[in-house]
């Protein structure tokens, strides 16, 4: 496919009809049309108007604890430089976490649930409906629910309920009704088929609190917006504690939220290297992974249309990740764009990539990284060693671990 003309900057689009360049729209039953317009509308108003703003500010300082730190991994900073010394460099790039897993709830979810949770109240709005993988938005929007008195109904895949255990009890205990879905492999994709279904038949009183910069305009334009104080921190951050920006930023991708959130305040600093790593499963060879960008074709899911894993015949396949997070078939419009554009790199990292970065973090770092970060960490321990000292690598560490230690027991043939 050629590549898209250059724009004057890339933290302009999505246009009117929610589109980045062939990527976007809005692909949704006839019956939610008039829904996603007042929705934008909605938006449109909110995000101009400096009440909101306020609230929502007030919000992210004061529940949510934000900002988030900046911390120097200087453990694995370390530990990276000695295997570029052992390998006769002599390098070794400075790692920073950009610590989202500090946030209440425990991850980068909070951010954008805290957001829509005002919309929806804007809007009037008496139920809200949301999906999750790896349960972290599910907890972080029954989390919001319980706070502004919502009932709150979580569609979650079967297998991600089984292997998401803490979280699933989490959203219990937070009054959320949590309904497993098992229709294909019951993971992501079908938790957000079935909370599709719901917001169809329930139009008038419900609101789609969706998890990623995926699905319909505008939701992947306002959850990009909600997650930029990420890197809108971050590039703060940088400035103030390092005197310059950083040389590369590194982020997880599976719908895309967190990498999104990090690297939209930064697409228009040439000179910072931009890198999302997507779920490389057990090889891209096969079908066990959940890497679109770089195994997959444009399609339509989810009412937009994006890099998609599909068949000969069109037909989505289910894929494959050792993270809950990251287990799905497509991604947010946005990031095709940006992988087309070639102002973004797209780089795989296996299973088994993650958990050794799991592991080696938590053994130098005293952090538990959640598992879809570990992929990110991974893909840092792999180009720091090769990187001058005088270098600089952001990891977006969109979440805590604690939630997958009963996964990476069964992967390392322990019990808890």
């Amino acid at each position: 496919m050629n590549k898209p003309a250059m724009p004057n900057s890339f933290r302009t689009g999505p246009d009117e009809q929610g589109m980045f360049g062939i990527f976007g729209g809005r692909f949704v039953a006839e019956t939610l049309m008039p829904l996603i317009l007042d929705l934008e509308q909605h938006w449109n108003h909110a995000k101009n108007d400096p009440a909101f703003k306020a609230e929502l500010s007030a919000l992210s300082t004061f529940y949510a604890g934000r900002p988030s730190k900046l911390y120097f991994a200087e453990g694995l900073t370390r530990h990276l430089r000695d295997i570029s010394a052992a390998k006769g460099l002599g390098g070794g790039a400075k790692i920073y976490f950009k610590r989202e897993d500090l946030n209440h709830t425990g991850s980068h979810k909070i951010n954008n649930c805290l957001g829509q949770i005002l919309l929806a109240k804007r809007m009037g709005k008496k139920r809200i409906i949301a999906e999750t993988g790896a349960g972290q938005h599910g907890v972080a929007s029954a989390t919001v629910a319980a706070r502004f008195g919502y009932p709150c109904v979580v569609y979650m895949g079967a297998t991600d309920v089984e292997r998401q255990k803490p979280n699933v009890f989490r959203m219990k205990l937070l009054g959320a009704e949590v309904r497993p879905v098992h229709s294909g492999h019951g993971t992501l994709k079908d938790a957000m088929n079935e909370a599709l279904r719901d917001w169809v038949t329930n139009v008038e009183d419900t609101y789609y609190l969706i998890g990623t910069a995926a699905g319909p305009h505008p939701y992947p334009e306002l959850v990009r917006d909600f997650q930029s104080v990420i890197g809108t921190e971050a590039r703060a951050q940088m400035l103030e504690q390092e005197g310059r920006l950083p040389d590369v930023i590194i982020a997880a991708v599976g719908g895309g939220s967190n990498a999104i959130g990090l690297f939209h305040p930064f697409l228009d600093d040439k000179e910072v290297r931009i890198i999302g790593i997507e779920a490389g499963g057990r090889g891209l060879d096969g079908v066990e992974h959940c890497a679109s960008m770089n195994a997959g074709r444009p399609g339509v899911l989810h009412g937009n249309r994006t890099y998609l894993l599909q068949n000969e015949d069109g037909q989505i396949l289910d894929g494959h990740s050792i993270s809950a997070g990251l287990d799905y078939p497509g991604v947010g419009p946005e990031h095709s764009w940006l992988r087309d554009s070639g102002r973004v790199e797209y780089e795989p990292i296996l299973d088994d990539e993650a958990l050794a970065a799991f592991q080696l973090t938590t053994k130098v770092e005293g952090i538990i990284p959640a598992l879809e970060s570990a992929h990110a960490i991974a893909h840092a321990v792999k180009i720091a060693p090769n990187m001058a000292k005088d270098k600089i690598v952001i990891v977006n560490l969109s979440g805590r671990g604690d939630k997958d230690v009963h996964t990476v027991a069964n992967m390392m043939g322990m019990e808890i």
